[in-house]
């Protein structure tokens, strides 16, 4: 009977490690690209499939749980590894730019031709114009 039962719960304890990895995977992203919304609704979704997961402990299977945790702590510290670096580089990023557009306020204006704004008259009056 127990084992009948493990060969049931062990798979849907595998397909919830798997599930909450891939939430694990897109709340770390989230936190890459600073998407909030996102990344809470990744972990929202990572808490039951984690749970999904916890039902191959009833067959002493804790790996697929074991997995699911901590596939969401390292997606989260390398994401908030990452934002950290990428926040870093931002205020010579944004140097770069007012040096750019400074260069570009300094640069003389150059002249150009006149665009002609009227239409060529066909010589004749358009059917709706009157």
């Amino acid at each position: 009977m127990a084992d009948e039962l493990a060969s049931i719960l062990v798979p849907i304890g595998v397909v919830g490690a798997v599930i909450a990895a891939l939430c694990a995977i897109v709340a770390g992203v989230a936190i890459m690209r600073a998407a909030g919304g996102l990344a809470g609704g990744a972990v929202g979704l990572w808490i039951p499939s984690a749970m999904l997961s916890l039902t191959a402990s009833f067959a002493s299977q804790w790996t697929p749980l074991l997995v699911s945790g901590v596939a969401l702590v390292a997606m989260l510290v390398i994401g908030a590894v990452v934002r950290a670096i990428v926040s870093a580089g931002e205020p010579g990023r944004q140097a770069a730019r007012t040096a750019r557009a400074q260069a570009l306020a300094d640069a003389p204006d150059t002249q150009q031709a006149p665009r002609t704004t009227t239409a060529p008259s066909t010589g004749s009056q358009p059917a709706l114009a009157g």
